[in-house]
């Protein structure tokens, strides 16, 4: 990892790319490499999932709690236990050519774009951006190495309290990739059009916001799971395969449809 910059510190941000280059830290050049851990200058809610720290992985997506190297996408959902961010899921070397990039914001510039974005694209909102993260991949090759060069952002903001992804796409050089989001055990994902197809090319000019090249989700509603409060004091079932509690005696009648039960079992 090293941060790298240029001799005209040029900083790029060419339509609907948020800025990228000078000041960015740059991933490791490795086939199927990943970041270190990053620290989050402010926490991210992700479905309902507070999180303080993520990880770019130079096949196009992002983790939170390790790395991960897959070079194989899979369909969403895929009901596993990890959340993902993929704004273009492939197989991704860039050893030979091509930057992977990331920088964090909490002023300036890029804030105000943010909250510009976010308030046209969600008019009933009022919101105001503290915290950005910008990861880019700029003109990175496939694997085995052939020459092309495809482009593309991520792009997560939050105020503390509302949370979104932005996927941001240049020039892609056809090849089968998934771009989307999965949560674990899947009780949230989204697939773009076209996923897991070869052609796909056509991500530079589709959007769900009306601007060529981006994809906006919201991402911090949502729960897991909605619970009672369960653990302590409760009579557990035996460990058993195909097992069942023994009958329990309701303290109150329960109406089913019309019929009255006072007792019930519950089934493994």
């Amino acid at each position: 990892m090293r941060v790298f910059s240029y001799s005209c510190a040029k900083i790029s941000a060419v339509r609907p790319f948020y800025q990228f280059g000078a000041g960015d830290t740059e991933n490791d050049r490795s086939d199927d490499g990943s970041s270190p851990v990053i620290y989050l200058l402010q926490p991210f809610i992700f479905f309902g999932q507070i999180y303080n720290q993520l990880h770019i992985n130079n096949n196009g997506y992002l983790t939170f709690d390790w790395s991960w190297y897959s070079y194989t996408p899979y369909q969403f959902p895929g009901y596993g236990g990890v959340d993902i961010i993929a704004p273009f899921w492939t197989d991704i070397d860039n050893r030979r050519t091509g930057v992977i990039s990331y920088r964090q914001y909490t002023s300036g510039s890029v804030l105000t774009d943010a909250t510009q974005d976010i308030n046209q694209y969600f008019p009933d909102l009022s919101f105001s951006a503290t915290w950005v993260f910008v990861a880019t991949w700029d003109r990175v090759a496939y694997y085995p190495y052939s020459g092309t060069e495809t482009s593309f952002q991520v792009v997560l903001i939050s105020d503390g309290h509302f949370s979104f992804v932005l996927f941001n796409y240049g020039t892609i050089a056809p090849t089968q990739r998934y771009a989307g989001y999965d949560t674990i055990s899947s009780a949230y994902h989204f697939s773009i059009t076209g996923s897991l197809q070869n052609n796909i090319s056509s991500l530079t000019y589709s959007s769900n916001v009306n601007v060529p090249g981006r994809w906006v989700f919201r991402t911090d509603h949502g729960s897991r799971a909605v619970f009672y409060p369960f653990g302590a004091g409760d009579i557990e079932n035996d460990r058993s395969d195909d097992g069942s509690s023994s009958v329990i005696y309701l303290l109150q009648q329960f109406i089913f449809f019309g019929q009255t039960y006072s007792q019930i079992y519950v089934s493994q």
